[in-house]
């Protein structure tokens, strides 16, 4: 982190000083008052079980010298408190305030399905040729996008950001903060369309990450989206196509290696390049277009690019491979959608095995949509010898692939009861697909696999 002080913190929050100095430094800012320390800023954030108000004596026992709080406390002496309306919106507020002085090209990557992994592939681009900071993990929402701004130094050059939504409004939001001079969004789909109401309504929020676009500002997007190609008036667009031949960026001579990933050739000023993403799955290819698009806007080499796309790592639990005790499984289970179930199908339909198990679990924030969706999900399925699905929500992929003909088709109510059919179940040569939303703790699945 770069050099903040108290007064920096009462310009960005508008807040009041009740008791310190205005010219202490602050090293770090923090939400959790574990790891609060000396000179740091423990910013207690209010969640849906915990308040961290409850935590500032904590916070200050451990050697924090700055709090903000929008609730009374005692002062207390030797320490800088300062009052401000709500301290979430505060810590939004200090991100944004940080952002603007230290002043960092910024990516930013939305989308319903494929940002992380898109994420992790530019950055691997940028990083070819500059000190680049990315998202770690899963924290794109108004609390973890500030935590990735926060941990901004001098040395880094490039930033690459991933921005999530739920609601209208939150990318908006999060576009406030970060002020990015390009941004990715990977494709239209129906993740939170409980909250949203339909998918022209998820295409109005994810191209919020626009809003604060000029005409020079750079969008990238999938060509082949019905939504996402009718482009943007308000800035420079550059599409991605694989499909569409009309797109800036065309992926031609695709080859589906299954278990080892992709390959494909895509022509820069009248020259092919060949591409090779290690991570199965055809649909990567449009991550890696955005890749090529963004390391091109920013002069990385075509080589250098190639290099970074082959050799990027992935974030956990999003589409591992892992060989283990005569099985392979293949660890999607960090979050799913719809969509995003369909392109994991596809992948281990495409793989050689003896068996190829699919065993998936509900997906969260559908609402009304879930049944007619999954039941789709469910119809679609090919090349698949086993379907096992846990949790109520998820019956609905199993009746439609039972309503397609699929024949082994088991439903478990829960976590544990599917992990005892496993042990059972799993032989050696099997290939097995394990995918649900976040909640599901699917994660407790592979770890009993990998352990067998």
């Amino acid at each position: 982190m770069q050099r903040l002080n108290v007064d920096d913190i009462l310009k960005a929050t508008g807040g009041t000083l009740l008791c310190g100095v205005g010219d202490f430094e602050i090293s770090e800012i923090t939400t959790d008052s574990r790891k609060a320390g000396a000179n740091m800023l423990f910013v207690p954030i209010c969640g849906e079980n915990n308040d961290g108000h409850d935590y500032i004596a904590s916070a200050f026992e451990n050697g924090a010298d700055v709090v903000i709080t929008h609730k009374d406390i005692p002062t207390v002496v030797g320490k800088n408190i300062i009052r401000v309306k709500d301290t979430r919106i505060a810590f939004g507020d200090i991100a944004r305030y940080y952002k603007a002085k230290y002043r960092l090209p910024t990516v930013a990557i939305t989308g319903s399905v494929g940002k992380t992994t898109t994420k992790d592939m530019i950055s691997a681009v940028l990083a070819m040729k500059y000190n680049t900071l990315k998202t770690q993990g899963n924290f794109n929402n108004d609390i973890g996008l500030p935590i990735t701004v926060f941990r901004t130094t001098e040395k880094h050059e490039m930033a690459v950001l991933e921005m999530g939504m739920s609601h209208m409004g939150e990318i908006n939001y999060l576009a406030s903060i970060a002020r990015p001079d390009v941004a990715v969004i990977t494709n239209i789909g129906m993740s939170h369309i409980e909250n949203l109401g339909s998918q022209e309504n998820i295409y109005r929020s994810k191209m919020q990450i626009c809003d604060f676009f000029e005409k020079d500002n750079l969008l990238v997007v999938n060509g082949d989206d019905k939504f996402l190609k009718r482009g943007c008036d308000k800035c420079r667009v550059i599409t991605c196509g694989i499909e569409n031949k009309n797109c800036d960026l065309v992926a031609e001579n695709i080859q589906n290696l299954g278990i080892d990933g992709t390959k494909f050739t895509v022509n820069i000023d009248g020259e092919n390049h060949e591409i090779y993403v290690k991570i199965p799955g055809v649909h990567n290819v449009y991550n890696a277009l955005a890749a090529i698009a963004v390391g091109r806007h920013y002069d990385v080499p075509m080589t250098d690019i190639a290099d970074g796309i082959r050799e990027f790592l992935l974030t956990n639990m999003r589409m591992e491979i892992k060989r283990t005790g005569g099985i392979v499984i293949i660890n999607d289970c960090y979050n799913a959608s719809p969509d995003s179930m369909r392109a994991a199908l596809k992948v281990l339909g495409d793989f050689q095995a003896k068996r190829r198990i699919a065993v998936l679990g509900d997906v969260f924030e559908m609402g009304a949509f879930a049944e007619k969706e999954l039941y789709e999900v469910g119809a679609g399925i090919k090349n698949i010898d086993v379907l096992i699905t846990v949790g109520d929500i998820s019956k609905a992929i199993a009746e439609g692939a039972v309503s397609a003909g699929m024949e082994s088709v088991f439903s478990m109510k829960t976590v544990d009861e599917a992990i005892g059919f496993l042990k059972k179940f799993i032989k050696d040569g099997d290939n097995i697909l394990v995918k649900a939303s976040r909640g599901m703790h699917f994660e407790r699945i592979t770890e009993t696999l990998e352990s067998r």
